[in-house]
């Protein structure tokens, strides 16, 4: 492996392991959201995992959604697919305390805005769109998934 491939993999790993933080089965509440996720690690490490069994805004999501590191973009994508047939794209980032989530990329104005409790098992948040949104907060239920 070169110098710059190991660098390379170097700032995936630390890229996807940002999100180490939200790994476990979460449960959903807020005004427009109920219902349970759960990420876990992929086999090596290269993906973060999501589960999703929810209802928003009265409709039922569900769907598996894979976030890696797109170096092109030099941010954590993703891939949901959902049980309907749908596959939508994310972009990830946590930073801090704060948890953002946008449709597509992150110059969308779709996006979820979250804040970890300080004892990082409960998040703060909400899914914001121009004309709209709802409230919804995630408390972990465990520390491991199980998928």
């Amino acid at each position: 492996m070169s110098a710059a491939d190991a660098d390379a993999a170097a700032a995936r790993r630390e890229a996807i392991h940002s999100l180490d933080r939200l790994v476990g089965t979460w449960v959903l509440d807020g005004t427009g959201s109920s219902g349970s996720i759960s990420y876990d690690w992929y086999e090596g490490d290269a993906f973060l995992v999501q589960t999703i069994d929810m209802v928003s805004s009265g409709e039922t999501t569900r769907g598996v959604e894979y976030i890696g590191w797109n170096p092109e973009t030099a941010t954590l994508r993703s891939h949901f697919f959902a049980s309907s047939g749908e596959i939508l794209e994310y972009t990830y980032d946590l930073t801090g305390e704060t948890l953002t989530i946008w449709f597509g990329g992150t110059d969308s104005a779709a996006k979820y805005v979250g804040t970890f409790e300080a004892a990082g098992d409960r998040v703060i948040g909400a899914w914001q769109w121009p004309g709209g949104g709802y409230e919804s907060n995630m408390t972990r239920i465990e520390r491991e998934a199980k998928q």
